[in-house]
């Protein structure tokens, strides 16, 4: 038996984006090897791993997709899923054996973490971020409802919302404490809400309101 057998074998899907646990992710699948990947997750009913995929390097950190529906089916075999990410894992050795990647992969989950009184002040002030970040998008959302999901849950739903890069939810996915994660989604969300007001002022000063250099300039700047 040969070392990374010890570890369990699951199919493997690289893609240039990345999935957090309890994120909802909805996949076009055309590829004739992921057609047969789906098949097979799901007549076994079994998840698999997605790992970001940035063109050039594949990570070694990625996410387990639980398969929530077979939203359609087409006459070619393509199919629209929506998948919800689950379990984390590192990739121990890769498995090039059928006909798309699979991995051999160790699970990992957070550090245990009491909840203090410090915690659930950081949940609020996150929460103050989010809410001024939804002004700019003019989304509503059960404020209340995310509170109650506690800080484990919460880092993980927050980075996982429309406006965060690849790159910025990868360390949400490689961080093990929730307290950090939770400070990293309060910082995280300063940069998203600076960068929607950004591009909504280039658009307006496109559209002949404003000084577009001054704005070009600013972008320039790193925000």
């Amino acid at each position: 038996m040969h070392e990374h057998d010890a570890y369990p074998l699951i199919p493997l899907f690289p893609l240039g984006l990345v999935l957090l646990p309890h994120m909802d992710l909805p996949l076009h699948i055309f590829e004739e090897r992921y057609k047969i990947m789906i098949t097979e997750c799901l007549e076994n009913h079994r998840a698999f791993g997605i790992v970001f995929f940035d063109g050039a390097v594949i990570q070694t950190i990625g996410c387990t997709a639980s398969i929530a529906s077979v939203v359609k089916r087409y006459d070619d075999g393509r199919m629209d899923i929506l998948t919800r990410g689950e379990k984390r894992f590192i990739i121990k050795h890769m498995d090039e054996s059928r006909p798309y990647l699979q991995a051999r992969v160790l699970f990992f989950d957070d550090e245990a973490e009491t909840i203090t009184a410090d915690d659930r002040i950081l949940v609020t002030d996150t929460l103050h971020r989010l809410k001024d970040l939804d002004r700019l998008s003019k989304t509503d959302r059960d404020y209340d409802a995310l509170a109650r999901l506690g800080p484990a849950v919460l880092s993980f739903v927050i980075p996982g919302l429309e406006g965060f890069t690849p790159q910025e939810r990868q360390p949400f996915l490689e961080t093990t404490s929730p307290r950090r994660r939770l400070a990293k989604c309060r910082a995280a969300l300063e940069g998203v809400a600076k960068r929607m007001q950004l591009s909504a002022d280039i658009q307006k000063a496109v559209g002949g309101n404003g000084d577009l250099k001054a704005l070009m300039l600013k972008a320039g700047e790193g925000i």
